[in-house]
C-alpha cells in the first residue's frame, strides 16, 4: 500500500530565500508603488543626483541589488505573491536611511511647498526640476525664486489661472513679475473679472480669493 507523507511547511528562513529569488528573477513592479512609495522614491533619486556619497541609490539595479537590507525584512509575513501588496514600500524605502537623514530629508525635499497666500501646495517630483503648480494669486509678493537643496534645485513654476488652468511656466519668477506679467494680466483680467489682477503683484497681498471675498473682509 501506497503511503504518502505532508512535506514539512516552509520555515521562515525559506520564505525569504523564497522571496530573495522572487525578486531577483520578478523585479520590484509587482510591489505596491503608491502615490506616497513613488513621490519618496523620486525625491531620494534627486538626492543620490546631487548628493551621491551621502544619499542611496534608489534605482531599480541598486534597490535590487540591497533587497536583503531594505526589502526582504518587510516580507516576513508574506506567504504569498497577493501579499506583497500588503507592503508598505514607502517604510521599506525609508529604512535605507539613517534617523538624521529621514529629519534632512524633509528639509532639503519636502513634500510640500507653503507658498506666499498660506497654502501647502504638494510638489511634483516626477520631473526635474520638480514642479510647483500654484493659482497665480496666490503668489503676489513673493520677489525671491522658490528652491529646493538649500537654493541649489530651483523650482519650476507653473503659474496658474483661477480654473487651474496653466498660463506660465517659469524658473526665475522674479523675471516673469517684471517682464511677463503685465501681458498676461492684460489677457486674463477680462477673462476672470471676479479676480485680483493688480498692476504691482509684488506690492499686493498673496489670496486664494476673488474681489467679492476679500471685500467682505474688508481688504
Amino acid at each position: 500500500m501506497l503511503s504518502s507523507t505532508p512535506l514539512p511547511a516552509p520555515s521562515a528562513d525559506d520564505w525569504q530565500a523564497i522571496w530573495d529569488d522572487y525578486f531577483a528573477a520578478q523585479g520590484l513592479a509587482v510591489l505596491n508603488w503608491d502615490e506616497h512609495a513613488t513621490s519618496l522614491r523620486q525625491r531620494l533619486q534627486l538626492l543620490h543626483q546631487h548628493r551621491p556619497q551621502e544619499w542611496p541609490d534608489v534605482s531599480d539595479e541598486a534597490l535590487i541589488q540591497t533587497r536583503t537590507d531594505w526589502l526582504l525584512p518587510f516580507c516576513s509575513q508574506a506567504r504569498h505573491q497577493r501579499d506583497l501588496k500588503n507592503i508598505a514600500v514607502s517604510q521599506a524605502l525609508l529604512s535605507l536611511l539613517s534617523w538624521e537623514q529621514q529629519q534632512q530629508l524633509e528639509q532639503l525635499l519636502p513634500t510640500h511647498w507653503q507658498v506666499a497666500s498660506g497654502s501647502r501646495i504638494r510638489l511634483d517630483y516626477s520631473t526635474e526640476p520638480p514642479v510647483l503648480a500654484v493659482k497665480l494669486q496666490e503668489m503676489f509678493g513673493y520677489e525671491g525664486q522658490p528652491a529646493l537643496l538649500n537654493g541649489r534645485v530651483p523650482l519650476l513654476i507653473h503659474l496658474l489661472s483661477p480654473a487651474g488652468r496653466p498660463l506660465q511656466v517659469t524658473a526665475d519668477l522674479p523675471h516673469f513679475w517684471r517682464h511677463t506679467y503685465a501681458d498676461v494680466r492684460k489677457d486674463m483680467r477680462g477673462r476672470y473679472p471676479r479676480h485680483p489682477w493688480p498692476e504691482d503683484p509684488l506690492s499686493a497681498e498673496a489670496t486664494r480669493l476673488t474681489k467679492r471675498a476679500l471685500q467682505r473682509q474688508g481688504k
